[in-house]
């Protein structure tokens, strides 16, 4: 495999040279459609997804098929690897609500090189903490602060995972992400746009005005921010290509040589 390019996601350029080339045999690179289902609710994990691009929620569905997002996970994370730390069927569903690239593992092949890798295993539980950090904070929110600020925390971690101020998000994706009906959505995204948060929206595109929809969030962001900070260390939340590791350098290996 050349190594010309760097890992497109973190929390495999976190690895060591010799624990990613464990893995790297075993991926396949795919596109993530939006509105794709990657998991779902009470199915066995058989597959495991590293993203490149693009953002996938993780959604709880209620018994009167009302559906609401727990968390989002983009090249920071993955999706399925909670599955190595306990039962194999997934406790929720998880779709891509962002269009994007992923490497894809099956899951017997990643629990074998789990059981090889030291290191691994230690992404691997970083990984699950920063995770439940997230379920966490979203659930204390949901309960104490207004749909509006709820809204502008959740623009802020997409636009953490995205491109550029225009994030592509659907009615039907925010609605998801407040556990709330769309002609509420329709209200919010219009006080957000008299306070300036929201410059323009369009069917499936919000362009954001980053220091405004600050200010409208709740504390709940930076306090997410810090929080899952504390828990992954500085060297494995630099983005590749900023760190001094020479060795951490090398482990920034081009996967996507190897699938084009």
């Amino acid at each position: 495999m050349e190594h010309r390019a760097r890992v497109g996601n973190l929390l495999l350029a976190a690895l060591p040279q010799p624990d990613l080339q464990l893995l790297v045999r075993h991926f396949r690179m795919i596109q993530l459609e939006r509105d794709a289902v990657l998991l779902r609710s009470g199915d066995p994990v058989d597959r495991i997804y590293f993203p490149l691009s693009g953002l996938i929620a993780f959604i709880m569905d209620m018994p009167n098929g009302q559906t609401v997002a727990t968390a989002i996970v983009g090249n920071e994370g993955a999706v399925g690897v909670l599955s190595t730390l306990g039962p194999v069927r997934s406790p929720m569903t998880a779709v891509v609500r962002v269009a994007g690239l992923a490497l894809q593992i099956s899951s017997t092949r990643f629990q074998s090189v789990l059981g090889d890798s030291n290191a691994l295993n230690g992404a691997v539980q970083t990984h699950a903490r920063a995770l439940m950090a997230q379920f966490q904070h979203v659930a204390a929110c949901n309960a104490l602060h207004s749909v509006e600020a709820r809204l502008a925390r959740w623009l802020l971690h997409v636009h953490d995972r995205v491109e550029g101020d225009v994030l592509p998000l659907t009615q039907e994706t925010l609605a998801e992400f407040l556990g709330v009906r769309r002609t509420t959505v329709t209200q919010v995204i219009s006080k957000l746009r008299e306070q300036g948060a929201i410059r323009s929206n369009r069917r499936s595109w919000i362009e954001i005005d980053r220091p405004r929809l600050e200010a409208a969030a709740c504390e709940c962001y930076h306090l997410m921010r810090q929080r899952i900070g504390r828990i992954v260390q500085p060297e494995e939340m630099k983005p590749p290509g900023q760190t001094g590791s020479a060795e951490h350098r090398r482990a920034q290996t081009s996967l996507r040589a190897r699938h084009h």
